[in-house]
């Protein structure tokens, strides 16, 4: 007989259990520290009982993990520099929205050559994950598959919803359940609305399909999230940045009945994409802050070992190291002076 299903389904490969993958790499007493204690901070600077800047910098997608923990442990030394004005968490970015096609990231494609050995991708960015937490370094990340955070959403203290799911229906229910403060993005074109309407369907319950920790089939009944927050990325057209804007998304939120509280993410439309551009919207958020702007509580940055970006090469030994294959980033160096600047601006503000 003629069959009616999975027609332009070519294979289905088993993948562990996410409660057996924990089991095979747990997370150990550092790890849990780490994340514990950065989740109360980041949802007190949210609350607005912890004046540090919230600082989200990193890769804008991790590809190489052996470049990922060379950045990791420069990063453990500038944070602990500066640890009394900012509180720096890590870009630990494992899935890429593609608006056609292209790289799905490291949990899909971790090889980086079409193979989407998904297995190996989960369990390293997993492992990936254990080491980072274990520096005391806390972790951020973007999830964009449902499935993904029953694999490492125990061992991230922040999350993002991007611009192209922020008015998904899926990513919204999702939210509403995960254990962490969630930042949505503005849409690809500047509007906040979406991002307002997804902060406020978060807070609620829902009720939807999902996967148990054996990787069954399950009805996940959620209890809300309260700590979500708008993240302003721009649009295609302009910025939003300034305070004109920040001032414009905050009464939006305040009409809604929600707190001011913002996210600025200093690339995408903020930049038209260009990295060295983070720089100027960087100093920007950090002189609203000082000069009393309460709604702004923290940016993104997306930086790397190396700046620039490169396209992923037929031979994959002529890879860069340490230069992103997704959007282009700030170096290091570019990194430290940025974070140091903003540090001393603070510090001087404090004196004064």
């Amino acid at each position: 007989m003629p069959t009616t299903e999975n027609l332009n389904i070519r294979e289905i490969v088993p993948l562990i259990a996410p409660g057996e993958l924990k089991r095979i790499l747990p997370m150990d007493d550092a790890a849990i520290a780490t994340v514990v204690e950065s989740r109360k901070i980041v949802q007190a600077i949210l609350a607005g009982e912890d004046p540090r800047i919230l600082a989200i910098v990193g890769p804008c997608s991790i590809h190489d993990t052996d470049a990922a923990l060379e950045y990791a442990r420069r990063f453990k030394a500038l944070r602990d520099k500066v640890g009394d004005k900012l509180f720096l968490l890590m870009r630990v970015y494992f899935e890429k929205p593609r608006t056609t096609v292209g790289w799905k990231g490291f949990i899909n494609d971790p090889f980086l050559d079409d193979s989407c050995d998904i297995s190996t991708g989960v369990r390293e960015a997993r492992r990936l994950l254990l080491q980072i937490n274990a520096m005391g370094i806390p972790a951020a990340t973007e999830f964009l598959d449902p499935i993904v955070p029953q694999y490492i959403a125990d061992l991230i203290t922040w999350a993002a919803i991007g611009a192209r799911t922020t008015e998904s229906q899926t990513h919204r229910q999702m939210a509403s359940g995960l254990s962490m403060p969630v930042g949505f993005k503005n849409g690809t074109d500047g509007n906040i609305q979406v991002a307002v309407d997804a902060l406020q369907s978060a807070r609620f319950a829902h009720n939807f399909l999902g996967l148990d920790s054996d990787g069954r089939t399950a009805i996940v009944k959620t209890r809300g999230n309260p700590w979500g927050h708008v993240v302003l990325r721009g649009g295609r057209t302009k910025p939003n940045y300034d305070p004109e804007s920040i001032a414009e998304a905050s009464e939006q939120l305040k009409k809604a009945g929600l707190e001011a509280r913002l996210v600025v993410d200093c690339s995408h439309g903020n930049t038209q994409k260009r990295h060295e551009l983070q720089e100027v919207v960087w100093h920007s958020i950090v002189e609203q802050k000082m000069a009393g702007n309460t709604a702004l509580v923290g940016a993104m940055v997306e930086s790397n070992l190396f700046e620039g970006s490169q396209k992923i090469p037929g031979d994959r030994s002529q890879l860069r190291y340490g230069v992103s294959v997704t959007d282009q980033c700030v170096g290091w160096e570019t990194t430290e002076r940025m974070v140091l600047k903003a540090h001393e601006t603070m510090q001087g503000a404090a004196a004064g």
